[in-house]
């Protein structure tokens, strides 16, 4: 066995990157996904099928990706949904936010301005789990990784034990194999068998709240731009997807994934009518901003809280992504903060190992600088989009006093338009 400076629990997108990341820097480590082996065969069998979720990539996710060799496969798919704009708006409110290029492109048409024939500049990119994961995969077993990278499928841990900080964690595996790392990473998503055994707690803030996702084919066009209505009964996001198929090619940018945010009981109520008094229901919600709904598929639903660990770090262990923290999807930025996360521990982990001349890894004062550097950002994302679905969900957010406050702050932002740009900057993540 390989002398491993880590090994990391969860070979979901955030584990995998962060295992990639390491392997470049020719650190060894070993990545231990629970799910079994997929097939080229199965992976296409599953990539065949529209899925109604997606991952909104900021420019810095798909910036990591580039940098693991992931987003050149995906992007050599074209199963991704680029969008240049971001419009937000309220239902009966005053004010739109529209964020993007294309003031910038309106701009450019007054003089002789060069730029007048540009592109609108990319914010971000909409891209389905399973095409994610099958580029990581991919790039998991490429050669160039293959000397520092040891993958292991198809078992869980069963046990794990702290032997000392001079020696890491001993970890005991379905099958009973037994392997000691110095540095053991959870990134085993929400209920997270890593933090549990860790013992660190969790801050719960359950919002009563069950999204509904699905796939829709709408009467307009996307146009390459992700929408998010600010609903009485919670946000309902609709998000470019890619066109997968010879008719959608000839018709493209008409297809959506949607999250609709609603009260659980009326979310549940409504997943038991038919497929169609979905769709119009759901076109109503909408304002019928993007016409009458012609299809719907892969209706789905989950239910909605936050929740935040009390520490990321203990001796030898740290938590990533879901295993650490996890947000309301108004903002659609949970995996991004996970990959913010794989780039600070990576960039810290690296840079310690090369100043303690290649002798320390996964040090307390290493690990403490991660948590320092990631936790209060992630908690302020966290309390933001709970701020933020209070603004405009429940019954407090009715009351007229709120309505107006909401009204005329959102009129007044958009208004500003470096204060747009900031904004729209922010949430690209560079």
């Amino acid at each position: 066995m390989k002398n491993n400076h880590t090994l990391i629990i969860g070979g979901g997108i955030v584990g995998a990157t962060l295992a990639l990341k390491l392997a470049q820097a020719e650190m060894p480590v070993t990545l231990i996904d629970a799910r079994p082996k997929r097939s080229e065969a199965n992976w296409q069998q599953v990539l065949g099928k529209r899925d109604a979720r997606v991952y909104a990539l900021s420019l810095a996710s798909i910036g990591l990706l580039k940098d693991v060799g992931a987003w050149q496969k995906i992007a050599a798919s074209e199963r991704k949904a680029d969008y240049t704009q971001m419009q937000v708006w309220q239902l009966n409110g005053r004010g739109e936010l529209l964020f993007g290029d294309s003031d910038d492109a309106n701009n450019s048409n007054d003089g002789n301005n060069s730029n007048q024939n540009s592109e609108p500049k990319m914010l971000g990119s909409m891209v389905e789990p399973a095409v994610i994961e099958h580029a990581l995969w991919q790039r998991l077993s490429a050669s160039d990784v293959s000397q520092y990278l040891t993958v292991i499928d198809g078992h869980k841990v069963v046990d794990m034990d702290w032997l000392g900080s001079a020696q890491g964690y001993r970890v005991t595996l379905d099958n009973g194999r037994v392997i000691d790392a110095r540095l053991l990473v959870g990134a085993d998503g929400r209920g997270s068998f890593v933090r549990k055994q860790a013992g660190i707690e969790l801050d719960v803030l359950d919002y009563n709240q069950t999204a509904i996702c699905c796939a829709i084919q709408t009467d307009k066009p996307h146009l390459a731009t992700a929408r998010q209505a600010m609903l009485p009964t919670g946000t309902l996001a609709l998000l470019p997807l890619a066109d997968i198929t010879d008719e959608d090619n000839a018709n493209p940018e008409h297809w959506q994934s949607i999250v609709w945010t609603l009260p659980r009981n009326q979310a549940l109520a409504l997943l038991e009518e038919t497929p169609r008094y979905i769709a119009d229901k759901l076109a109503a919600a909408s304002n019928y901003e993007l016409g009458a709904i012609r299809e719907i598929e892969s209706i789905a639903s989950f239910p909605l809280a936050a929740q935040q660990a009390k520490s990321y770090v203990a001796d030898n262990l740290v938590l990533i992504g879901d295993a650490a923290h996890g947000v309301h999807p108004l903002a659609g930025q949970g995996l991004n903060l996970g990959m913010l996360d794989v780039k600070a521990l990576s960039e810290q982990l690296t840079h310690d190992y090369a100043r303690s001349g290649n002798k320390l890894w996964g040090t307390n004062q290493t690990l403490r600088s991660y948590e320092r550097l990631r936790r209060p950002h992630n908690s302020l994302m966290m309390h933001s989009f709970s701020a933020l679905n209070w603004l405009f969900a429940g019954s407090l957010a009715q009351m007229r006093p709120i309505q107006q406050i909401r009204n005329e702050g959102m009129y007044r932002v958009s208004k500003i338009k470096p204060l747009m740009r900031l904004f729209a900057k922010q949430a690209s993540g560079v």
